[in-house]
């Protein structure tokens, strides 16, 4: 069986920020969530991440999800694999991938084809690598006829060594069994008297083991963040990336300025994303929409031929031909049936508006069922929390709710009924009914005059 084992114990100094640096996050996911989703498109079902600074953050994260191993001190890559070994123990038969937590590009399909030349070339360790345009800072593979020589890092490179563009993108398959030897075998006799993974391969050519290197076509896969510059430059990378994508899936773009779209956030072709808009979690959206400017979606289903101008809509339903905004928060477990319309500054929470029912604008209506064909006049209150409980209110079809009426729940509007404008309704009231309660009207004449004449005094 072959496994993975993911290196997650870095501190990240430069990120100024009380957290792992895998748990920074590339497009609202951490960087440690995409190396983790990598193995598990690849089947690789057995994980183990090694641990170090603020250990407990990402052992909660994971829930159990993975195995984990701790490395008390930061003593290099070498040392943090050594902490695997009890898991390595577990599964000597088969081939381990060694992966850095904060270099969030690696892909499946890397990790299938440097596993397949692995096997193929009978490695027993292969280095993923990738062939970039820029490659300062990087160390270089030294390529022979029979594999690889070794990797020489950029400090100690040849002035010719310098011109290789192949370099090491820190992932590694290894012959578990080998592994563990050559674990044993390194030292710490370097300037930071630290115990580094890319020794083993040298120490692998001179115990007459064979290494190699396989080639990614993905360059990003050489791609980390060691400040909060590198993270931007990465979450841009993942951003354009994901735009792309849609782009070819027939998704439109005017302009992409501050559109952010996670990877998970599904769309039809046909639909047009306008600037400043933002699509998180489980976001599905059909075709033919106009999504923006300005809205922030999450974890909602939109419907086909949806207008959204500047909306927040989080954990909800929206079906298809349904006009919303500008200005409108709908908030979690609410459903806007087909052909609904919602207009500025209203706010929606865990409320089915029926089919082709109107909210103008200037309205909250919140733990209410509403009809079907009902018009909300401007100015609508559901008073839902009576603060202690909340309750419901129903709207029946084609209701009229007049300007400015408050709705005390728990209450009841039957169909084709209305309120009148200004009423505070705190009974039910029956099908095809008119409620009217403005109270009393009490008129003060000379009021003003007197109140300022005292001011003046």
């Amino acid at each position: 069986m072959n496994q993975a084992v993911i290196l997650a114990g870095g501190q990240g100094k430069r990120m100024r920020a009380p957290i792992p640096k895998p748990m920074f996050c590339v497009l609202g996911e951490p960087m440690l969530e995409w190396v983790i989703k990598a193995c598990e498109e690849a089947e690789l079902s057995r994980i183990c991440v090694v641990t170090g600074y603020e250990a407990q953050v990402i052992t909660d994260y994971l829930g159990g999800r993975c195995e984990t191993a701790f490395q008390p001190e930061r003593l290099g890559t070498g040392d943090a694999v050594r902490r695997a070994i009890p898991f390595l123990q577990k599964n000597l038969d088969g081939n381990t991938l060694v992966l850095c937590g904060d270099a969030p590009f690696i892909d499946s399909q890397t990790i299938e084809e440097s596993l397949a030349c692995h096997m193929a070339e009978q490695n027993a360790v292969t280095v993923i690598t990738a062939s970039v345009e820029q490659p300062c800072g990087y160390g270089r593979i030294l390529r022979t006829n029979k594999g690889i020589s070794g990797i020489v890092e950029e400090k100690d490179a040849t002035d010719e060594q310098r011109k290789i563009t192949e370099i090491n993108s820190g992932c590694y398959w290894f012959c578990t069994k080998d592994l563990i030897d050559l674990l044993g075998q390194i030292t710490n006799n370097n300037a930071q008297q630290e115990y580094y993974l890319t020794d083993t391969i040298a120490i692998a050519l001179q115990n007459g083991l064979r290494a190699g290197a396989f080639c990614s076509e993905n360059p990003d896969v050489v791609l980390g963040a060691n400040d909060r510059q590198g993270l931007l430059k990465l979450n841009t990378a993942a951003r354009m990336a994901v735009l792309h994508q849609h782009m070819t899936n027939g998704v439109g773009f005017t302009c992409t300025d501050g559109i952010i779209i996670e990877r998970s956030v599904q769309i039809d072709a046909g639909t047009e994303i306008l600037p400043g808009t933002i699509l998180r979690g489980n976001t599905v959206i059909g075709e033919n929409c106009v999504i923006g400017p300005n809205c922030v979606i999450e974890n909602t289903t939109v419907g086909d031929r949806v207008r959204l101008n500047t909306v927040q809509a989080y954990d909800s339903q929206i079906d298809s031909d349904v006009s919303v905004g500008p200005f409108v928060h709908i908030r979690p477990n609410s459903h806007i049936c087909s052909g609904a319309t919602i207009g500025d500054f209203v706010e929606i929470k865990n409320t089915t508006v029926g089919s082709k029912t109107a909210i103008a604008h200037l309205a909250y209506l919140g733990d209410s069922d509403i009809g079907k064909g009902v018009n909300i006049g401007c100015g609508c209150v559901t008073v839902n929390f009576d603060g202690i409980k909340k309750s419901r209110c129903v709207i029946g079809d084609h209701a009229f709710v007049g300007c400015n009426t408050n709705l005390i729940a728990p209450v009841t509007l039957g169909k084709e009924c209305y309120t009148a404008a200004g009423s505070t309704i705190t009974t039910d009231v029956p099908d095809y009914a008119l409620a009217i309660d403005r109270g009393v009207l009490h008129i003060k004449e000379g009021y003003t005059l007197r109140k300022f004449a005292k001011k003046k005094k």
